[in-house]
């Protein structure tokens, strides 16, 4: 089947597969805090001696990007960066608390927002008191975003003296016409220097955030920006479909899907890229990702040892991931909880020496086994049934082996070269959730 004709089939409103199951089929009236709370208790336990995963969310940005769909709050005003902290770091004491002593981290992140936002000083002291000393352990993969208008020296020198060696810029596009539309502007000059003076401080990988599928993108422009991009050499790559939700996020209003690349051409600005990520020596990681052989994301990936989770892709994998902050999501394995969307909900929750936590699922054994099903196929490109075959899911994936998207040998489904471009649509088989319970309005953005 021509492209074309694949993409019309199968340019259909699709989860990205962060968790499963998503977010919009978690069964929030099953759960409550006190659960979550001994599921938590109990994982750890268990994985105590495999350390944890810790998300902080710093939703702080001095302006808004109209295409983002992140949980953000817009202020000039930087004296909301202490009280903030304060209620972080008593977040982050509960947990301590919960769990009787403080866990040893093994991965940390910070996302936003733009972390960015708040002064060195300020990051200093939050990180410096989670760490429980000067640094995190060497055996920690630690990293952060920036944005490039705002990211300076003393950013990059006191995180890397905290531990990180990972720094993620987000670019989405160079071409003028494109950050007019999403009011997000940096020069390649800018990430340039940024991206030198990190590597001369001694940061061991760098990533660039972009995105196909803006308001005003044509290929040439993606193209040039894609070229200034190789120039520069980042690590590792994140090549992300624009996710049009309006009706979820009020700034993306500000231009119409009049405005978006839509089907063919859309679907024409992730092959051009794609080709010329490939052609330029980055090797295909999972979904949207690209990295150098160089990189430990390229290394996991052959090894067999790339996990997904709540922040994306890592090379680390830790049955317990604590996310701190407004709107953050918690994962102990067996349970998903989400914190308050809104800073003056998160804050006052935590005032009253209680976790944030607003909404959750209690995973089944059945959740159990599809949620390990889709790891599968979004890390390892394969997965295989413990026993028979489901008459259900094979049905499903019937179009999609017909198409040479995916083949089936015994028990084991493979993703074919061609059917990586589909992946979201080969998970969507397996989504039991999904197809018990339709959605009655679009909750997802398309596959492509």
């Amino acid at each position: 089947m021509a492209s074309t004709e694949l993409l019309k089939k199968y340019n259909v409103a699709a989860p990205r597969y962060t968790s499963y199951p998503t977010v919009p089929y978690w069964d929030n009236n099953q759960f409550d805090v006190a659960q979550w709370k001994q599921r938590l208790v109990t994982a750890y336990g268990l994985h105590k001696q495999e350390g944890v995963s810790l998300y902080i969310h710093l939703p702080f940005c001095e302006s808004l990007c109209t295409y983002c769909g992140c949980n953000t709050r817009i202020t000039k005003n930087h004296g909301v960066e202490s009280p903030y902290i304060t209620a972080l770091l008593q977040e982050w004491k509960m947990y301590c608390d919960l769990l009787g002593e403080r866990p040893k981290i093994k991965e940390i992140h910070l996302g936003g927002g733009t972390p960015t936002f708040f002064s060195p000083d300020n990051l200093k002291h939050l990180l410096a008191t989670i760490a429980g000393g000067e640094q995190f352990d060497d055996g920690a993969t630690c990293s952060f975003e920036g944005h490039p208008d705002n990211t300076t020296a003393e950013h990059l020198q006191v995180l890397y003296r905290l531990g990180f060696k990972r720094l993620s810029l987000g670019i989405q596009d160079f071409d003028p016409t494109v950050q007019f539309m999403i009011n997000r502007y940096q020069t390649p000059l800018q990430v340039q220097t940024i991206t030198e003076l990190a590597r001369s401080i001694g940061y061991q990988s760098v990533n660039y955030d972009l995105i196909y599928g803006l308001p005003g993108q044509g290929k040439e422009g993606l193209k040039a920006t894609i070229e200034e991009v190789i120039k520069l050499n980042p690590d590792r790559i994140a090549f992300y479909s624009y996710a049009h939700v309006p009706w979820i996020k009020a700034g993306q209003r500000h231009f119409t899907e009049n405005d978006i690349p839509q089907g063919d051409e859309k679907f024409a600005l992730y092959e051009t890229g794609r080709q010329m990520l490939v052609e330029a020596g980055y090797e295909e990681i999972g979904m949207d990702h690209f990295a150098l052989k160089t990189d430990s994301l390229y290394i996991a990936s052959k090894e067999g040892k790339l996990h997904r989770n709540f922040m994306g892709y890592t090379d680390q994998h830790t049955p317990i991931l604590l996310g701190l902050g407004v709107s953050s999501i918690s994962d102990c394995g067996t349970a998903f909880a989400q914190n308050a969307k809104t800073v003056e909900e998160y804050k006052k929750m935590i005032a009253t020496n209680e976790l944030a936590v607003q909404k959750g699922h209690l995973l089944s054994l059945e959740d159990l086994k599809i949620r390990k099903h889709i790891s599968n196929l979004m890390c390892q490109n394969q997965t295989v049934f413990d026993s028979d075959v489901d008459a259900a899911v094979l049905n499903r994936l019937q179009p999609m082996i017909d198409d040479a998207l995916v083949s089936i040998d015994t028990q084991k489904v493979t993703i074919k070269p061609m059917g990586k471009s589909y992946l979201r649509n080969v998970c969507m088989a397996f989504d039991s959730r999904l197809w018990k319970q339709q959605p009655k309005t679009q909750l997802f953005s398309t596959a492509i």
